[in-house]
């Protein structure tokens, strides 16, 4: 397995030096992907092709995921059958979800070999420091029926806790265990980062994060490229809210697809990893319908024009709620 280390506090401080630098893009790659058909799953005739990101530890995450943020549990399981014979190969859950169990349940239900699957799920809130998050992931991965986790999240960085870089200790441990393939967080502000990387002995794969047209969080995206992290955008159609802008539907129009279908390539062209979230067969299946046009360089300028620092999401900086049920 390969490490991405951060081997001393001289070198932290040059990945963060990058923040500011123009046109920075990223130390990871993209390459596209034949999604296998398989005879012994519903909808095998599927085949879609699906651009991959490579993780600054080496490890393939496919740029669009599935969510299942809000899906009800009783609605998990169909929910991600029919995103996997649409083609998803990257499913995003989370313990806060209440619904890893039926994310299990459609993958087990699929067919598919293991390794065709990338699977992210996120520790509870609740449930940080070192060793309560070795007890949560034991969880998560009993409720997904997994052996290995692909990608593991700190899902909120709860800065009043004080406690994410005590947690980021056993999800490292768990990484060098080999239970997780990589590691990451999610909703990680530049000072969350900068803190953490001050201590991590791993960088973190991810950040997942809020993005979208009208809320572009430009300068954690920043700081999280410049320090090697991949970003990833939850919320990445800004919940439909940016959709009928005459911005984007414009530019849908003269290519014939859907408005959603334009943002997310806009994403897609950014070097991002989507997450989007339907439960809808048909929006499920044209959200990962991507790979037939692009956008022009006026296209993307025009979309990013979109800029309001409209956040949908709670503000990393004061969310603090524990994710568990009342």
């Amino acid at each position: 397995m390969g490490l991405h280390r951060c081997r001393n506090r001289s070198e932290r401080g040059r990945r963060f030096a990058g923040w500011n630098s123009p046109g920075f893009l990223g130390v990871y790659s993209v390459r596209r992907e034949r999604v296998p058909t398989h005879s012994h799953r519903r909808g095998a005739d599927v085949s879609s092709s699906a651009p991959s990101i490579e993780l600054n530890n080496g490890v393939q995450i496919p740029q669009v995921g599935y969510g299942v943020f809000q899906v009800p549990e009783d609605g998990t399981q169909q929910a991600v059958e029919t995103a996997i014979e649409a083609g998803y190969r990257h499913i995003d859950t989370a313990a806060g979800y209440y619904n890893e169990a039926g994310v299990g349940a459609a993958i087990k239900a699929s067919g598919l070999p293991r390794e065709e699957l990338f699977v992210t799920t996120k520790l509870r809130n609740g449930d940080q420091g070192f060793d309560t998050a070795l007890g949560a992931f034991e969880d998560s991965r009993k409720a997904l029926g997994l052996d290995v986790v692909d990608l593991y999240l700190v899902h909120w960085p709860v800065p009043s806790k004080g406690l994410y870089v005590e947690t980021w200790g056993a999800f490292e441990k768990l990484y060098a265990q080999g239970a997780v393939r990589a590691i990451g967080v999610s909703n990680f502000l530049p000072e969350h980062l900068a803190t953490l990387l001050e201590q991590a002995e791993v960088v973190p794969a991810v950040n997942q994060i809020e993005v979208h047209p009208t809320f572009q969080n430009v300068a954690t995206q920043e700081a999280t490229r410049a320090a090697g992290i991949a970003v990833e955008a939850y919320s990445p159609l800004g919940q439909g809210t940016d959709l009928g802008d005459p911005a984007v539907t414009t530019i849908a129009e003269r290519i014939g697809v859907t408005a959603g279908q334009v943002v997310l390539r806009w994403h897609l062209q950014q070097g991002t990893i989507v997450i989007p979230k339907s439960v809808t067969p048909e929006r499920i299946r044209s959200n990962i319908d991507l790979t037939g046009f692009e956008l022009t360089r006026d296209d993307m300028a025009t979309i990013s024009a979109m800029e309001k620092g409209q956040r949908i999401g709670a503000d990393p900086a004061t969310a603090a709620f524990t994710q568990y049920r009342s």
